[in-house]
This record gives structure tokens, C-alpha cells and sequence, in this order.
């Protein structure tokens, strides 16, 4: 009898428990975990992402990552500073004082000089096998936190097909003349062959370093044919260059790369002839069409220091005495050159003109250049419609009497912004009369062929015999 009440207890028992076990298992959606969620990239869908003879598990929660970093612009109001200086401590703690008072926010610091050194320790194979190191800021890392720390935008300037040091290491890369030998400008400069694509990915490569490094912006300098008398001994190869012109060439290395650091999470900007714009004849012989290469970068800065414009040019006497209608003249060439170049509705980069804070004592008539001068060109680029602007002196000796503090720009920035607002959209529109003139828009002569690049050669006229900064020093 007591076997039987046993078995019945046990019997009960089993019972209960199978019909918990199915109640568990009707459940068990609610409580199981799913599979993770399918990550699809570069916009492939779930299916895409399956290979042959695999199942899709699940994927009703597929989800779509954007690749591209992402990039925090910042309204650029700068300085350029040679690796010298950013090297120099002391010089770099004087520089911080300024821009904590006044309103410059940004430097621009070379990361590969005029000669094609790189300027700091770079752990970069490239650069490594070529030997381009030549150390002048000892501690790169330091100095990119020390500039984090006082909110300072960082842009490295990295010249490109003007590069002597390439000549020694890779003379493969370089423009040559018919007898095989390398092309020198007249300063003994040698140049980097654009159509050689070799040659674009070791800039490329750099750039990467310098994200590395911590900069958030890569700034091409020298992106153009040297324009010199001299360059018609040089000599491309057909091989090369494939029936491309000059400014196809130019274009095509810089959507190149800036689709390579964009990519990296990097703006990308380019200084440019400011003689180009709005003009044919230059732009052939440099390589640079202004409104296309502005198609294919963040940022471009035309060079158009007044001193660097020929007496008469915009119907201006002396163009450096007036650097407010200077400064004005060559900004509505800008604007009209781009509207025109965006009609397509495409990317069109903002512009942040180089200004001129130095004096041009070689010319014949000149006035020096100090805050007065300085503020009427930043006052130039306000009222020609645009927002950033960056100041050019070769030895990094600035006149920081013209600039506001941060306070009184902020004020200012708000003024502006306000006074726009009551204007017509059309504002910004090309004007029926321009205050210049394509044709007038041609570039002091200075050089044998009649061109001299307003911010790369500050060298006089050869029989001057006077002395201009020069980079670097």
C-alpha cells in the first residue's frame, strides 16, 4: 500500500513538471536572446552581406553604420607658423598668450617644409625608407596637447610638388629635362612630377600621419606646375601623362586625395594662385582651375596679398596702398567664379582667404603694414561675404594690434550675422558690375614668366637686391 502511494506521488510529480517544461517552452521567444543584429556597411543590405550557402539567421534588425568619421568644423581665423617656431617652446608659449587673447583660434603649422623634410619623428614607412625626417619640433605629442589644451584648431601644412629632398631620394618622381637630368627652379628647387601617382600616395600617407598626429585639418601648399621660363626644358613622359593637360592633372590629384583623408576623418584644404581666378591664361600655365578644385576640397585660400598685385590691377593705383579695396576686388572675382562653378548644385569648398601681414618694402610704392592694415582686410573678407581668413608672415612676426578679442568677435560675429539677415538672398549673387574685371586680374610681374606666387616665392625682383622673409627663417 505504501508502494502504491509512492508511485502515485511520483507520477503527480512527473506530471507537473512536463507541463511546466511546455509552458517554458511556449515561452521561451520571450525570453531567449536573439542573435545580434546583422551590421550592414557601406550601405549593403543583409542579403548582400550572406555568402553563397550560408542562412540569414536573422536580420530584421539590420542596421546601416556610416563609415566616414565625423568632422566638427570650426571657423577658421589663423596664423602661419614655420616648424621653427612650433619647435622653439618658448616661442610656442608666447604665441598661446596671444591667441588666448585675442581672436585667433587656429594655427597653421608645417608638418613637411619647402624642401620636403618632414619636420618631426613620423612612424611612417614611406617616409621612413626616404629619409625625409628632419626633426625641428622635438615633441610633436606635447605640442598638439598643450595647443588641445587652449582649444587651438590645428592645421598642417603640407607643401606638394615643390620638393628638393625628393630630388635626392627618389629623382624618379621629379620633372626632368630632355637629357634625363632633374629641373631646378632658379632658386635650385626641385619639382615633383604631378602625373606620377607614386608621388601622390607618399602625400597622402603623410596626411594620414598627420590625423595620427592629432591635426584635424591637412593643407596643401605648392598643389601646382612650377612656372617658371625655365620649365619649357622639361619633359614629361607620354606614359605618364595619357593626352592629360595640366589642370586635368592637378584636378585629379586633388579629388584623389581628398577623397583618401576624408576618408581619415580629416578636412582638406589648398592655397592657390590668387591670379587664377577668373583667368584662363594663368590657370593653364599653373594647372589650377579655381572654381573646380573647389569641387574637391573643404577649404580653398587664394593667395591675394595686395603687394602681390601690379599697380592698376582692379583700377586700383597701387593695389598694396589700398588693401581694403584689394582684399574686396579679388574676393568678388571669388564669388562670382564659384557661383557659377556650384550652379551644378555640386560641393563647392568655402573660402578662407591668406592675408597679407607683412611689409612689401621692395615695391616702389608701399605702406607698412601694421593692425590698421591687417583689420582692414579682415573687414574686406566680412563684407565680401565670407567668415574665415587666415594671416601670412614669413617670420611669424605678427601685428596683433589689428585683431579683436574673443569677446568683441563674438559680438562682431553676432553683428554680422544680423546684418546679413536683412539682406536679399541675392545678395551674394554676381554682380552686373563687378568691382573687377576677369582681365585686370593678373599678378605683379615679378618673375621671368610674369607670375610669382603671392604666399611660395616673397623673393624680389631679381634686380632689386633687396631681401624678402622667406619661409621657415
Amino acid at each position: 500500500m505504501k508502494n502504491r502511494y509512492v508511485r502515485l506521488l511520483l507520477g503527480l510529480l512527473l506530471l507537473t513538471s512536463v507541463l511546466s517544461g511546455c509552458e517554458k517552452l511556449k515561452n521561451v521567444e520571450k525570453i531567449a536572446t536573439r542573435p545580434a543584429p546583422v551590421v550592414v556597411q557601406n550601405g549593403e543590405t543583409a542579403e548582400d552581406s550572406v555568402q553563397d550557402g550560408e542562412e540569414l539567421a536573422y536580420a530584421s534588425d539590420s542596421i546601416v553604420i556610416e563609415t566616414e568619421p565625423e568632422r566638427v568644423p570650426v571657423k577658421v581665423k589663423g596664423i602661419y607658423v614655420s616648424a621653427y617656431v612650433a619647435g622653439t617652446p618658448s616661442m610656442v608659449d608666447n604665441l598661446i598668450a596671444e591667441l588666448d587673447r585675442t581672436e585667433i583660434n587656429t594655427l597653421v603649422i608645417d608638418l613637411k617644409d619647402d624642401f620636403g623634410r618632414i619636420v618631426c619623428e613620423m612612424d611612417c614607412a614611406p617616409v621612413q625608407e626616404i629619409g625625409a625626417v628632419k626633426i625641428y619640433i622635438q615633441d610633436m605629442e606635447m605640442l598638439m596637447e598643450k595647443l588641445r589644451e587652449h582649444h587651438i584648431y590645428t592645421i598642417a601644412r603640407i607643401p606638394a610638388f615643390r620638393d628638393s629632398w625628393l630630388g635626392e631620394a627618389r629623382p624618379d618622381w621629379c620633372v626632368k629635362k630632355a637629357d634625363g637630368s632633374l629641373f631646378k627652379d632658379r632658386d635650385g628647387n626641385v619639382w615633383v612630377n604631378p602625373y606620377k601617382r607614386e608621388a601622390w600616395d607618399y602625400l597622402v600617407e603623410i596626411g594620414v600621419q598627420a590625423k595620427k598626429l592629432g591635426f584635424q585639418e591637412v593643407q596643401f601648399d605648392y598643389v601646382r606646375f612650377c612656372t617658371e621660363k625655365g620649365m619649357k626644358d622639361a619633359v614629361f613622359d607620354e606614359a605618364d601623362v595619357q593626352g592629360r593637360s595640366r589642370t586635368d592633372i592637378i584636378l585629379e590629384f586633388m579629388e584623389y586625395t581628398y577623397g583618401k583623408l576624408k576618408d581619415e576623418g580629416l578636412f582638406v584644404s589648398a592655397d592657390v594662385f590668387g591670379a587664377i581666378i577668373n583667368s584662363g591664361v594663368d590657370a593653364d600655365s599653373v594647372g589650377q582651375i579655381y572654381g573646380e578644385m573647389a569641387k574637391y576640397l573643404d577649404y580653398i585660400s587664394p593667395m591675394i596679398y595686395p603687394s602681390h598685385y601690379a599697380d592698376g590691377n582692379y583700377g586700383i593705383d597701387h593695389p598694396d596702398m589700398h588693401p581694403y579695396d584689394t582684399i574686396r576686388a579679388a574676393l568678388a572675382e571669388s564669388r562670382m567664379e564659384l557661383y557659377f562653378a556650384g550652379l551644378d548644385g555640386g560641393h563647392i569648398a568655402t573660402v578662407r582667404p591668406w592675408l597679407q601681414d607683412f611689409t612689401a618694402s621692395w615695391l616702389a610704392n608701399y605702406i607698412p603694414y601694421g593692425g590698421p592694415e591687417v583689420r582692414a582686410q579682415i573687414q574686406a573678407v566680412y563684407d565680401s561675404g565670407y567668415d574665415e581668413w587666415l594671416l601670412w608672415d614669413a617670420a611669424c612676426t605678427y601685428d596683433w594690434s589689428g585683431l579683436m578679442t574673443p569677446e568683441e568677435a563674438a559680438r562682431e560675429e553676432q553683428r554680422i550675422e544680423q546684418s546679413r539677415a536683412l539682406l536679399p538672398e541675392t545678395t551674394y549673387a554676381p554682380e552686373t558690375t563687378a568691382p573687377a574685371s576677369a582681365a585686370a586680374a593678373a599678378v605683379i610681374v615679378e618673375g621671368e614668366e610674369g607670375i610669382t606666387d603671392p604666399v611660395e616665392e616673397l623673393g624680389p625682383p631679381p634686380e632689386t637686391g633687396s631681401t624678402l622673409p622667406q619661409r621657415n627663417q
